[in-house]
């Protein structure tokens, strides 16, 4: 049997390739991770706008490495395997890959960017290794003899492994067929339901293997020269640039000195690497390893969840989050001194993978190991805000957050986490009845004014209030504007009218409990978010939003300016925020069910995500969209508003 016709070889040689994109992503990061900060850090004005550049661009490439990478994994388990989410640590052994491929961690420098135009030129390319980045020797790799185990085969650049791939994938196919080929159960796979990732597309036949395939090859690795927006062009530019600025300044050092191929521990073949023994540095780096390897540990978990499901979800954004809490520890550690048997040089984070990254079994085992490893890196991040500033600050805070939502999300007191929480109601019903006769008449507490007539409670939150004044012109009588003293009078006006008002007011801000056995309000048959004219998101359905049940309307902030993020303070209005209400309609085929919770969870730095059935209109109601999972722009700079595009990154936007 032909090598291309046996699945554990395909499979083999995808392993390779997941841990190729792999080891690039982190390559990459390493780097970005090194550049200075700016004039602060010894940099001109012009010097300190194109390292900023330069640092975007890494970041890019990086995520889009991580795209590629789910990918290969997507591929993968369509053909029946487990993902291959662990490597090798840094350096690679001389043959693990072929000899023109060499990978290992170093900082920003000439020859660096030069080795990132190597690895990713094109096949007809010319372009020489970087110094210091050359292979040892020449070896070959894989044999002609008939053979059973699979083995690994050479191959000149990126580009023609993914060739090779994809004809020993077509052969497959005509070999067995695409049912038996792809048999593998797709709602194991990951998709746009769970991560914004142009990689994570399911992948059901050849024809989706081999687009995966294509974008990988044109985006990135051996794209054709004169391919715009490759990574080959964007290495190409930054060399460029690097080039013109340190002929203008010949002491121009963009970057911080940080290890070559760092490691926590003096290697028993310590040659060519640098071991870190400056205590602060050991613990900034430790903890950014710890991070990294429980990223990796929930990626494997997510592909062992049938999906979509809000534990898949919880999980992928979890490990979404470790990665940037990671980025401020690994910005440190290269700002850290090694120790002395190294004092030339700075740390760096090693990207230590665990012995064995493979999905633990899906359960409340599992579930209760990422709960109490969370809380260990939330408390080795407090052990850090001390003495660790900024960065140290804010890689704490992010894991106090994240070890908060993986207690809540993986909730071991209930049969399926997230997916309880997700349907949970708001907090209304007998309970609130009974205690309300013992409240006073109008009381303040949390920030809601509540206000108790024969019929009808009123609530009232003015940090949600975006003066829509739906209220006070519906209502005149019971909302009274511009008075002091009590304003709310909820007997005023019958209350099947007053109830009508409240539901007219678009950010939650008004709220209500029938006293007189009437039903409470319930969520909207169909799932909306309107698209305001310079304005926020106003949503309505049965919100669930950073976890948490949120009612059944929101409106939240699209321009980036808001200071009660994520919801709107009108903040729009002082930034002038210019956005139109009226985008063009995309995809808007019906959806099977248009109800039901619909999750918000704001991305740090980044957009809503938005998972659940839901249709997205413009100002004037038209239907723009229809999806059940998206993500929306929240900083106020996408080119492809309401759709985050990714600008956020670019313009270093801030939000918890």
């Amino acid at each position: 049997m032909e090598p291309y016709t046996q699945r554990e070889f395909l499979i083999n040689a995808l392993y390779e390739a997941s841990e190729l994109e792999h080891n690039l992503m982190c390559t990459y990061l390493y780097a970005a991770f090194s550049l200075k900060d700016g004039e602060g850090d010894g940099l001109t004005a012009a010097e300190a706008a194109a390292v900023k550049r330069w640092r975007e661009v890494l970041l890019g490439v990086a995520i889009e490495e991580m795209g590629h990478l789910a990918a290969v994994w997507n591929i993968t388990a369509a053909l029946g395997g487990s993902p291959r989410i662990g490597r090798t640590n840094f350096p690679l052994d001389p043959g693990y890959l072929p000899a023109s491929v060499v990978v290992k961690l170093a900082p920003f420098n000439a020859d660096t960017v030069q080795h990132f135009v190597f690895l990713e030129r094109p096949h007809e390319s010319t372009e020489a290794e970087g110094a210091g980045f050359s292979y040892e020797r020449p070896y070959v790799r894989g044999i002609s003899q008939p053979h059973l185990t699979p083995m690994a085969t050479d191959y000149d650049t990126v580009g023609v492994f993914y060739r090779c791939l994809g004809e020993a994938l077509h052969a497959f196919v005509s070999h067995h067929g695409e049912a038996i080929a792809f048999d593998g159960d797709p709602a194991l796979q990951l998709s746009g339901a769970e991560v914004n990732l142009t990689g994570a597309q399911p992948v059901r036949c050849l024809k989706t293997a081999l687009q995966a395939f294509a974008v990988i090859v044109t985006q990135g690795e051996g794209a054709p020269r004169d391919s715009q927006g490759s990574h080959y062009q964007k290495f190409l530019g930054i060399r460029d640039e690097l080039r013109a600025l340190t002929a203008r300044n010949p002491a121009f050092t963009p970057a911080f000195p940080a290890a070559t191929n760092p490691v926590l521990r003096r290697p028993p073949r310590p040659e060519g690497r640098v071991w870190i023994e400056d205590p602060e540095a050991f613990a900034t780096v430790d903890l950014a390893n710890a991070c990294y390897g429980l990223m990796l540990r929930l990626l494997a978990y997510a592909y062992a969840l049938r999906g979509p499901s809000p534990e898949k979800s919880l999980t992928v954004d979890l490990a979404i989050g470790l990665m940037q809490a990671v980025a401020p520890l690994a910005e440190r550690a290269a700002r850290l001194p090694a120790g002395p048997s190294n004092p030339h040089c700075n740390a760096g984070m090693s990207f230590v993978t665990l012995r064995d990254s493979a999905a633990l079994s899906p359960g409340p085992a599992a579930r209760r190991l990422f709960i109490e490893r969370f809380a260990q890196l939330a408390q080795g991040g407090d052990g850090l805000r001390g003495s660790g500033g900024a960065r140290a600050r804010a890689a704490a805070d992010a894991l106090t957050s994240l070890a908060g939502r993986a207690a809540k999300g993986f909730d071991l007191s209930v049969a399926a986490p997230a997916a309880a929480a997700a349907a949970a109601p708001v907090a209304v019903g007998t309970a609130a009845v009974a205690s309300a006769a013992d409240t006073p008449a109008s009381s303040v507490a949390n920030g809601v004014e509540t206000v108790r007539g024969g019929k009808i409670e009123l609530k009232f939150e003015g940090k949600l209030c975006i003066h829509s004044r739906f209220c006070v012109t519906g209502a005149p009588l019971v909302f009274l504007a511009n008075v002091k003293g009590p304003w709310i009078h909820p007997d005023a006006m019958p209350v099947d009218a007053l109830v009508e008002v409240a539901h007219a007011c678009p950010s939650g801000a008004i709220r209500y409990l029938r006293l007189d056995g009437a039903p409470d309000e319930t969520a909207p048959p169909v799932n909306l978010v309107g698209v305001r004219e310079a304005g926020p998101y106003a949503f309505r359905a049965q919100l669930q939003i950073n976890g948490a049940p949120a009612g059944f309307r929101a409106t939240l902030c699209r321009c980036g300016a808001s200071k009660n993020k994520p919801f709107c303070d009108s903040s729009h209005h002082e930034v002038g925020f210019t956005a139109t209400g009226e985008p063009p309609s995309g995809k808007t085929d019906m959806l099977p069910v248009r109800d039901g919770v619909l999750a918000v969870d704001p991305q740090t730095d980044g957009p809503l995500k938005v998972s659940g059935n839901l249709e997205i209109m413009s100002g004037t109601g038209r239907v723009v969209a229809r999806t059940t999972t998206t993500w929306l722009c929240r900083c106020g700079a996408s080119n492809n508003k309401p759709f985050c595009d990714g600008t956020h990154k670019k313009i270093g936007f801030k939000a918890p």
